[in-house]
Order: C-alpha cells, then structure tokens, then sequence
C-alpha cells in the first residue's frame, strides 16, 4: 500500500534527436558543413561516439538568438 506522502516525480518529455542529414535538411544547408560547425562548437549539438545528433528545439532557439544577433546590415 502506497502512503498518501509519496511524491511522483516528473522526467521531461523526450525529444528525439536528429541526425545530420535531417538537422542539416531543416537549416537548408549542407550535412558536412554542420558537422564542422558542430565541431567548432558554433551550433548546438551533441556527439554520441562518432556521431553528431542535433535538437530541433535547440536548433530554433540557435537560430533565433545566435544567428540574429550576427547579423550585418546592408548599410554604412
């Protein structure tokens, strides 16, 4: 019989990961250059042995905060 001051605890839900081909499909650029982005530490990923595997969550929170805030203007 379970006691009435048992506390559940609640993991995060799990998001899958994406490989370099699909992460690299969503940024619309090549697979080899993320992975030599991943390797400079210059987007967000994580290594698993040899691979790389990307969150899209991460990926947009990238995009939105990193990438914006680099950009150049056209004017002088």
């Amino acid at each position: 019989m379970k006691g009435n001051n048992e506390q559940t605890i609640q993991l995060p839900a799990f998001e899958p990961t994406l490989n370099s081909q699909q992460a690299a499909a969503l940024l619309q650029i090549h697979p080899k250059t993320l992975q030599k982005m991943a390797r400079q530490g210059r987007v967000p990923a994580h290594q698993i042995g040899d691979l790389w595997r990307f969150r899209a969550s991460e990926l947009d929170e990238w995009l939105r905060n990193e990438v914006s805030s680099n950009r150049h203007s056209c004017l002088n």
